[in-house]
């Protein structure tokens, strides 16, 4: 007879625990510093500004494929991580709010939101955009977001309110209805972020395109979601949070994810490098021409040697996946490297001012302290309501015996 596992940590978190609080506190300071900086570089504060809001929302929305994925495979090995991910994903609906500013400074980031460019009269008349115009104008665009936000949003609080529901009723027939969700969710998810990584960052530089683009984007993202994980944890566990529960063979799980998806980035970028560069279309290699000079090249650089070969290298060895030590270390180079890589991405495409070549501007720092401690706000403040992991879940028990075995 199995012996079934015993749960010794407190299921609650803290209360009267001031996390919630610090992490808004830090998040309006941040966003009203950023906002001051917009009234004197609106195009340096909007640049700055999508580039943390993309950080962010990719970590939602790793999250939420994760989730479904855990549904619809009936896995077993993160199901004590399985209301981290869940609330992550239901605050999505959230975290559209935070769009807006996007929407307003459209002009300031969009070249093709500019009407002249469409205009055949005009001297700026541009054949190229106004071959795009049916898919790059700016009703479309708003109805498009509105439609993934609605999207993400839908499947996240429906799978968050499920699990909860499990929690209170042991009903198990819910585990059928969250694989009902996550099985049709997971193309609507692709899709959807694939537009929406077009739509974000891909029509910054509007003369540019790559059908790999919205790979390359979940890519980046689900690489840098990892990393957050075994932050997050090993911060809950320093608060004295599901030391037990939380053991190192889970921790490890999230170490080999960490170590597999450092790889797929790897592939899925270079793929798209070898394939403009042998090509070497005009219109394609400008693209990366523009991020391999001014300072750019540096950052170029260091994704190679930091955001793959390091990590690779760090974590290819079985131990250094059981390392707290080694995976926190990797985890922050990784995630510095993810932040740096939205920023190659898209402050290129900043014409403005002084804004040719590379230079980071204090906005940069506000924005992302602003957004992360509304985001990780957000975060605490529902992830303090319900239990931490999941109750009456019927894979909690294999997932709490697993050892080193497997």
């Amino acid at each position: 007879m199995s012996h079934k596992p015993t749960i010794t940590d407190s299921l609650e978190f803290p209360q009267d625990s001031m996390i919630p609080r610090a992490a808004f506190g830090l998040g309006f300071a941040g966003l009203i510093a950023s906002f001051i900086g917009a009234y004197f570089n609106a195009d340096q504060f909007y640049f700055s500004y999508i580039v943390s809001f993309t950080f962010y929302a990719g970590i939602s929305l790793s999250a939420l494929i994760t989730i479904m994925l855990h549904h619809v495979t009936k896995a077993t090995w993160g199901t004590v991580f399985k209301r981290i991910f869940e609330v992550f994903s239901s605050n999505i609906w959230v975290w559209a709010i935070f769009f807006i500013p996007i929407v307003l400074g459209m002009h300031n980031l969009y070249h093709w939101t500019h009407p002249e460019l469409f205009d055949k009269a005009s001297a700026e008349f541009d054949k190229i955009l106004y071959g795009k115009s049916a898919y790059l104008n700016q009703t479309f665009f708003i109805v498009r977001q509105v439609i993934y936000f609605a999207i993400w949003g839908f499947l996240g609080h429906k799978l968050y309110k499920a699990s909860v529901e499990l929690d209170k009723t042991g009903d198990w027939g819910v585990t059928t209805l969250m694989r009902k969700i996550s099985a049709p969710g997971i193309p609507l998810f692709a899709l959807s972020v694939a537009f929406a990584s077009f739509d974000w960052l891909m029509s910054l530089d509007p003369h540019w395109f790559s059908t790999m683009f919205g790979v390359y984007f979940f890519a980046i993202n689900f690489q840098a979601f990892w990393p957050v994980m075994i932050l997050l944890v090993f911060f809950l566990q320093r608060q004295g949070i599901l030391k037990d529960t939380i053991k190192q063979v889970h921790i490890y799980d999230l170490g080999a994810w960490f170590f597999a998806f450092t790889v797929f980035y790897a592939y899925i970028a270079f793929s798209q490098f070898l394939l403009i560069y042998y090509a070497n279309l005009p219109e394609e290699t400008l693209w990366f021409y523009n991020r391999l000079e001014g300072g750019y090249e540096y950052i170029a650089y260091g994704l190679l040697i930091f955001r793959f070969a390091l990590p690779f290298l760090l974590l290819i060895n079985r131990e250094a996946k059981r390392s707290r030590f080694m995976l926190g270390l990797v985890s922050v180079i990784v995630l510095v490297m993810h932040f740096l890589e939205i920023y190659w991405i898209s402050m290129p495409a900043n014409h403005s001012g002084d804004a040719h070549g590379l230079h980071f501007s204090w906005i940069d720092i506000a924005t992302f302290l602003g957004l992360g401690g509304i985001f990780f706000g957000l975060f605490f403040n529902k992830f303090k309501k319900e239990s931490m992991i999941p109750q009456n879940d019927p894979k909690m028990d294999e997932c709490l015996s697993k050892s080193y075995h497997h």
